[in-house]
C-alpha cells in the first residue's frame, strides 16, 4: 500500500507506509482517534488501526488538490491507484472521471457511492494543507465523502470473506445539475445493485453521529434563468419604451408570491434569487436583462408540475409590462427519498459500528443531491454524517471556511462498512 504526502506542494510524492507521514511543517502525522474501536468485525479494527494515518493523509491530499465538476482526473487517477494496489479492477467511466469497482463475490451486491468534485469557491480556513487551486475549494466535505469510501474499499479488501459483493461508486460532478448520479447510471453503474446508501457531511451533528430519516430527506432543486429584452430608452420617457428594470423587478417579487398561493405551502416549495443583472446608466432604460435563481420543493409530485407552472406565471406577470422574455427552466435532482427498509438497515449499521447513541434524526433540507436520482431505479438511504468537533463555532457547507473533524474519517468508514454488512447479511 502507498499513502501519499499532504504536503501541498506542486506534485505530490508517493511514499510507503512504513515510511513516516508528515504534515506541511515537518511534524509526524499521528492518526485521529478511531471512536468505534474494538467493535469489530476484527479485520476492520486491525485495518483501521495499521492505516488511520493514510486515510488522514488521503484526506488532506485531495483537500489541497480540488478539482472541479467533471475535471476530477486527478482524484480518479488516485483512487484507481490505491485499489488497483489491493487487487481490485476499478473502471474509469466514459467521461474520464468518476469510476466504479466491486469488491466482494456472489450474486447479490449493494452499493455505497461517495462524490468527488470541488466547488468553484476560495478557501479562508487557515488550514495547513488548504486548496492550492485558485477560487476552487471542498467547501462540501466531498474530499471526505471520497476518502471514506477509500477507507470502506480498502477495509472491505482485507476481508478473508464478504457475504456478497459491494460496489463502490466514486461519483463525478455531484455540485452541477442535473448531476453526475446520471453518468453513472449511463455507464450501467447500478447494474444488478440490489440497495444503494451514501453519507454526507453535516456541520450541525456532533463527530460520532449519524443523521437518518425515513422519506424524504432533501429536495428537488431547479434552475431558473429569464433573459428580458426591451427597446430601451430615456428614463424621462419609459411611456415611450417597455420598462425592462421595473419588470425585472415585477418578476422579483411577484414570482415567489405567486407560487406561495399556487403550490401546497406544506410541500417546502421555495424561489429564491441568486442573481440579477440590467443596465449600466443611471437615466437609460437598458435593453436586457437577467435573472437567476434556484426553484426548490420537498415533494416529487409537485416537481412535476412546476416548470408548466412557473412558464405560465412568469407570462402572465411580464404580459402588461410589454417586455420581452426568454424562461430556461433547468430541471435539477429529485428529492432524495429514503426507503424503510433500507434505512432499518442503514441504523442497524450505524448501531452497529458505533452504538446506539451514534444515531440521530435528522430533516428534510431545502438543498438538492443528485443522490435521488439513484433512488428512482433501486431503494436506498442517504444520512448525515456529524463533523463538528462540538467545541468550535460550526461552520456551514458551501462556505470558504468549512472544515471538518477528521475523526468523523473513521466513523465513516466504519458505518459504511457495517451497512454493506448488514444489507447483504
Amino acid at each position: 500500500m502507498t499513502v501519499l504526502d499532504s504536503r501541498p506542494s506542486g506534485s505530490s510524492s508517493v511514499k510507503s507506509s512504513t515510511e513516516m507521514l508528515v504534515d506541511p511543517t515537518g511534524v509526524s502525522m499521528s492518526p485521529v482517534d478511531d471512536l468505534g474501536e474494538g467493535r469489530g468485525p476484527a479485520w476492520l479494527d486491525d485495518w483501521l488501526k495499521a492505516h488511520a494515518s493514510d486515510v488522514v493523509a488521503w484526506r488532506r491530499h485531495i483537500h489541497t488538490n480540488p478539482e472541479l465538476s467533471r475535471r476530477e482526473y486527478n482524484t480518479t487517477e488516485l483512487v484507481a491507484k490505491l485499489l488497483r494496489e489491493v487487487g481490485l479492477k476499478p473502471r474509469i467511466l466514459p467521461g474520464g472521471t468518476g469510476l466504479i469497482c466491486d469488491v466482494g463475490n456472489g450474486p447479490r451486491c449493494v452499493a455505497l457511492r461517495a462524490d468527488m468534485d470541488a466547488l468553484p469557491l476560495p478557501e479562508n480556513t487557515g488550514l495547513p494543507f488548504a486548496s492550492t487551486v485558485d477560487g476552487v475549494s471542498h467547501a462540501c466535505g466531498h474530499d471526505a465523502h471520497t476518502t471514506v469510501l477509500i477507507g470502506t474499499a480498502l477495509a472491505l479488501a482485507s476481508a478473508t470473506e464478504l457475504p456478497g459483493r459491494v460496489r463502490l461508486v466514486f461519483q463525478p460532478a455531484e455540485e452541477v445539475m442535473p448531476g453526475g448520479a446520471l453518468d453513472v447510471l449511463a455507464a450501467g453503474g447500478l447494474d444488478g445493485v440490489e440497495r444503494i446508501f451514501g453519507l454526507h457531511c453535516d456541520p450541525r451533528l456532533q463527530v460520532g453521529r449519524i443523521g437518518t430519516r425515513i422519506g424524504a430527506i432533501t429536495s428537488a432543486s431547479d434552475l431558473l434563468e429569464l433573459r428580458l429584452s426591451s427597446p430601451g430608452g430615456h428614463t424621462s420617457r419609459p411611456h415611450l419604451t417597455a420598462d425592462l428594470v421595473h419588470a425585472l423587478g415585477t418578476v422579483i417579487t411577484g414570482l415567489p408570491t405567486m407560487l406561495s398561493r399556487r403550490v401546497d405551502p406544506r410541500s417546502g416549495t421555495v424561489l429564491v434569487w441568486g442573481a440579477v443583472h440590467a443596465g449600466e446608466a443611471p437615466n437609460a432604460v437598458p435593453q436586457d436583462g437577467l435573472l437567476r435563481g434556484t426553484l426548490r420543493t420537498g415533494d416529487r409530485d409537485i416537481w412535476a408540475e412546476l416548470e408548466p407552472l412557473v412558464k405560465d406565471l412568469v407570462t402572465g406577470l411580464l404580459l402588461p409590462t410589454g417586455v420581452g422574455f426568454d424562461l430556461h427552466h433547468r430541471r435539477g435532482v429529485p428529492p432524495v427519498v429514503n426507503e424503510r427498509e433500507s434505512t432499518q438497515i442503514l441504523r442497524a449499521g450505524i448501531e452497529a459500528a458505533l452504538g446506539d447513541d451514534a444515531l440521530a434524526g435528522t430533516e428534510q433540507s431545502s438543498g438538492g443531491e443528485d443522490f435521488g436520482w439513484y433512488l428512482e431505479h433501486v431503494p436506498g438511504s442517504f444520512a448525515r454524517l456529524g463533523v463538528w468537533n462540538g467545541q468550535e463555532k460550526q461552520r456551514d457547507l458551501h462556505q470558504p471556511t468549512f472544515d471538518l473533524d477528521e475523526r468523523a474519517l473513521l466513523v465513516g468508514v466504519r458505518v459504511m462498512v457495517h451497512t454493506a454488512l448488514a444489507a447483504l447479511a
